[in-house]
C-alpha cells in the first residue's frame, strides 16, 4: 500500500540512516555536484559561520530547483529540506525526495508533525533546511518572504543561518560558463518574536546577495513553506 502524505510529513530520528546519508551524499556531493562544477565556477564564502553542532536552520534565499541539491552539495552536515505536501502525490518524485530525506509539509499551516520531524532531525545529527521565500524568486529581488520559518525556529527553540545565493537561476550548459556565488551569513539567535527574526534574515539576505526586498502583502500574510 502506498504511503500518505502524513507518512512523508512525519518522520523518526531513525529514518535519517546511513542508508539516505549515503545516498544524499552520491546524489548531491557526488553527481549534482560533478555537474555543477563542470557547467558553474561555484564560489562558496563564509563556512567560518557554520556552527559546530546541528541546532540551526539553513535558510537560503531560492532561485532554482538546483538550490536544494547545490546546498546539500556544500554543507559539511547531511540537510532535510521540507518539500511542499503535492510533490510526494507524485509517484517516482515521491521515491527520490523520500530517500533524499526531504519530508511533506502544508504551506498553509504549520502542523505538530512538522514540528516533531524538525526535532527528529535533530536526534539524528543531520540539519534542517528551509526556503524562506516559500517558492522561487526572482533574481535582484528577495519577495514573498513568510514568517513560517521564524515560527518553526521559536517553537523548536533553535538559531537561524542565512545563506545568500547568487546565479543558480542561470541556466548554462556549456563547461565553466556560468558562474554561482553562495554566501553563508551569521547566526540569527533564537527569538520569541518571529518578526524580528524574519527582519533579521531579510537584511542579511541583502546584504549576502546585493538583491532589493520587496513587499508583498498577498504572499507574506501567509505561513508558507517551501516549493
Amino acid at each position: 500500500m502506498a504511503k500518505t502524505q502524513t507518512e512523508y510529513s512525519t518522520r523518526k530520528a531513525s529514518q535519517f540512516n546511513w542508508f539516505r546519508t549515503m545516498w544524499q551524499y552520491i546524489v548531491c556531493k557526488g553527481i549534482y555536484m560533478l555537474r555543477l562544477k563542470l557547467i558553474y565556477r561555484i564560489e562558496v564564502h563564509g563556512k567560518e559561520n557554520i556552527p559546530k553542532n546541528n541546532r540551526y536552520l539553513v535558510c537560503p534565499n531560492h532561485l532554482s530547483t538546483l538550490d536544494p541539491p547545490m546546498m546539500v552539495g556544500v554543507w559539511p552536515r547531511s540537510v532535510s529540506f521540507m518539500a511542499k505536501k503535492e510533490l510526494f502525490d507524485i509517484p517516482l518524485l515521491r521515491w527520490w525526495l523520500d530517500w533524499l530525506g526531504a519530508f511533506a509539509v502544508d504551506r498553509e499551516k504549520l502542523s505538530p508533525s512538522t514540528v516533531k520531524t524538525v526535532e527528529a532531525i535533530y536526534d539524528s545529527k543531520w540539519v534542517m533546511g528551509i526556503f524562506p521565500q516559500g517558492t522561487r524568486g526572482i533574481p535582484g529581488e528577495i519577495k514573498g518572504v513568510t514568517k513560517g520559518f521564524a515560527g518553526l525556529a521559536r517553537l523548536t527553540k533553535c538559531d537561524i543561518l542565512p545563506v545568500g545565493i547568487i546565479g543558480s537561476n542561470e541556466a548554462k550548459w556549456m563547461p565553466f560558463s556560468g558562474k554561482i556565488i553562495i554566501n553563508i551569513g551569521k547566526i540569527i539567535p533564537y527569538d520569541k518574536n518571529p518578526e524580528v527574526v524574519k527582519e533579521k534574515w531579510i537584511k542579511q539576505i541583502q546584504e549576502l546577495t546585493g538583491f532589493n526586498y520587496v513587499y508583498s502583502e498577498e504572499n507574506e500574510e501567509t505561513e508558507g513553506a517551501v516549493k
